[in-house]
């Protein structure tokens, strides 16, 4: 079980306690998600007792019901939670001294209320790396959460094309991604904002939809991804609607290239920074390289960017069970964009993307 790796982490390490306040790393040891919007969401995992979760009082019944078998203490909103979670601390040991925290999370305001309550303690350790590898390796049964959101992005993508026309702004389209996702498959949350960019839009590569309207004889780019029994999908295609020039054709070809070269290429045994290089080298030699301004992926799993990055300056060894996006492109200011991405795991052979839509240039016909 990975609370007990945790605990063993803690041994390990000399340290009493850790406290885990990420709504996601929460989910990861436990099974119960929540958002606690404003209020407090935590897990306190010691190492040598047992561990609780605290919620606010309106979610203590869920919790209770949910996968999580362990104790559930709540606080409500007239009442002070850090000194709930320090009599609960208490309870188990006063003898505690040493914690762990997510360093890479936890609010200034949130570790300064834990101080005042525990001021002789040491908050020294950072327990973020940590979880960041073991949240490295996806298990067959996280392999399975991920394939299915797949499926459902490749599903968005066929709702996409066909609900370009000219005219159509951004926003429409993505409206009829998110509603028809629902309705038909019924996915209640994307793992982020539908992306639709049409035209000059798409050089911009994180702008989100806008009321631009599609126009003929241009590219769109599409990125979007569902969240499915709590593990994240993220896939992009551009799509020709109308005919395009030679320079438009050329960066989509350049871009198909790079993607697949570097999905063909991943396998146990690279470094990432070899992976992007693959991808980055066509781009440069096509004389496109300044123009592919981010790195080459980025972890997945219960959330859509997670750890690791493919980059530049990342010398971490690729290994079986690693999942990450493919994802290289191109974007000239005023002219264009094109993105190409799949998520996929590193097997023994090779690399599984988790997507399947084809990455062939597919030209839409122009309609009203």
């Amino acid at each position: 079980m990975n609370l007990d790796k945790l605990q063993q982490w803690l041994q390990a390490s000399n340290n009493d306690l850790a406290y885990i306040s990420n709504p996601t790393t929460i989910s990861y040891f436990t099974g119960y998600s929540m958002d606690p919007h404003e209020r407090i969401f935590s897990l306190i995992v010691f190492k040598d007792k047992d561990p609780f979760i605290f919620v606010p009082a309106l979610n203590v019944e869920e919790a209770k019901n949910s996968k999580w078998d362990g104790d559930v203490y709540g606080y409500l909103d007239s009442e002070n939670p850090w000194q709930i979670i320090a009599e609960n601390i208490r309870k188990r040991s006063n003898e505690y001294q040493k914690w762990a925290i997510e360093k890479n999370n936890l609010s200034v305001a949130h570790y300064q209320n834990l101080h005042n309550e525990f001021p002789d303690s040491n908050f020294s350790s950072d327990v973020s790396p940590f979880i960041q590898k073991i949240r490295l390796y996806k298990t067959p049964a996280e392999i399975k959460e991920l394939k299915a959101a797949g499926a459902e992005a490749d599903f968005a993508f066929q709702i996409a094309f066909n609900a370009i026309k000219t005219g159509v702004t951004e926003r429409n389209i993505a409206g009829q991604i998110d509603y028809q996702l629902k309705l038909q498959k019924g996915v209640m949350h994307e793992s982020f904002e539908t992306i639709v960019q049409a035209g000059a839009n798409a050089a911009n590569p994180h702008l989100g939809p806008t009321m631009n309207q599609v126009k003929p004889n241009e590219l769109i780019l599409f990125d979007l991804g569902t969240m499915h029994n709590g593990y994240a999908s993220d896939s992009s295609r551009t799509v020709a609607y109308g005919q395009l020039n030679d320079k438009q054709k050329e960066i989509y070809e350049v871009v198909r290239k790079a993607q697949q070269k570097a999905v063909d290429a991943a396998r146990p045994g690279m470094t990432a920074e070899e992976l992007d290089s693959v991808a980055r080298n066509i781009i440069k030699k096509a004389g496109y390289g300044k123009y592919f301004i981010h790195r080459l992926g980025h972890g997945i799993g219960k959330e859509a960017h997670e750890f690791p990055s493919i980059v530049q300056g990342n010398h971490l060894i690729l290994q079986e069970g690693m999942c990450f996006s493919i994802e290289p492109g191109i974007y000239i200011p005023g002219f264009a964009g094109v993105r190409i991405e799949d998520c996929g795991v590193v097997t023994k052979d090779g690399f599984e993307p988790f997507t399947h839509t084809d990455k062939k240039l597919r030209t839409l016909p122009l309609k009203d």
